[in-house]
């Protein structure tokens, strides 16, 4: 079958997918900055020599494209170029629901895949759970708060874990998708039910606090976050305001073969994410 490249192999996706192919027995590397495992590879999106090494006899590819930059473009599409061209045959791109083809960021590689790979396919996932985790945990822990400009916009919040299921069937499916598929969970939850779930599964108060897009942006480069992503992260958080992301599908069920997890299920089984230090402040 040929080896499947995992870019972003140890991040939150990439991390799941290589998990799942192990698992599995299927032949793969990891593309990461800093290998650190014997089926670890040295790869960087802006190290286009390092990234044609890492692509050398592979058949497939999961693109996770950098996130902190906005030029995806121009950094991601080169490699994705030298990997056609190395007899890589299918492209399966992590993208976002919010990201038309042709869009900004991974939008860019969306385009880039459908008109030139033979095999592909787009996966557009919701707001992920894990952002709980990460994005959001030191407000939760500290401030028992969340803060974003989505007013009371829902999206359907979806488990990366379903993400990553989806893209291990997308790279292994017998006959290529050739398509985008738009992934959520089983609600529809603006941030004041998400804060209502933390509380009721961690067992102290977690607010949400609104935010407008500018001091949200602003927020994001306070925290050192590149001014062009912090924006466009603001941006999308004034479209949920506006109900661009009030949905549900069945694609994870339908690809997987797997109901998607809600989100009180997602914090019970992840609730020591956020550890003694919340339990210390809060309690």
């Amino acid at each position: 079958m040929g080896e499947i490249l995992v870019t972003g192999g140890t991040g939150t996706t990439g991390k799941l997918v290589a998990q799942a192919m192990a698992r599995l027995g299927l032949p793969h590397r990891v593309g990461t900055r800093a290998p650190a495992a014997p089926h670890h590879v040295a790869f960087d999106w802006t190290d286009h020599a390092l990234a044609a090494k890492a692509l050398e006899g592979a058949r497939a590819v999961y693109i996770v494209a950098p996130t902190d930059r906005s030029d995806h473009g121009r950094v991601v599409v080169p490699v994705l170029e030298a990997a056609l061209a190395k007899g890589v045959t299918r492209f399966v791109l992590l993208s976002s629901s919010m990201l038309e083809p042709g869009g900004p960021m991974m939008g860019e590689i969306h385009a880039w895949i459908a008109g030139h790979a033979p095999e592909w396919a787009v996966l557009r996932p919701s707001w992920f759970m894990q952002n709980l985790i990460t994005q959001h945990r030191q407000s939760i822990v500290e401030d028992g708060a969340i803060f974003t400009a989505t007013g009371q916009g829902r999206c359907g919040f979806i488990d990366a874990q379903d993400i990553a299921n989806a893209a291990v069937a997308a790279l292994t499916s017998d006959a290529a998708w050739n398509r985008d598929h738009i992934l959520t969970g089983p609600d529809p939850l603006s941030y004041d039910d998400v804060a209502a779930a933390l509380t009721a599964g961690l067992g102290f108060p977690v607010r949400h606090v609104p935010l407008t897009e500018e001091d949200c942006a602003a927020r994001w480069r306070a925290k050192g976050m590149d001014a062009a992503y912090a924006a466009t992260l603001a941006a999308m958080d004034g479209r949920i305001a506006k109900g661009a992301e009030d949905r549900v599908t069945d694609a994870v069920s339908l690809l997987t073969g797997r109901s998607p997890a809600d989100l009180p299920d997602f914090i019970r089984r992840h609730r020591d994410a956020w550890g003694d230090e919340f339990q210390t402040q809060k309690g």
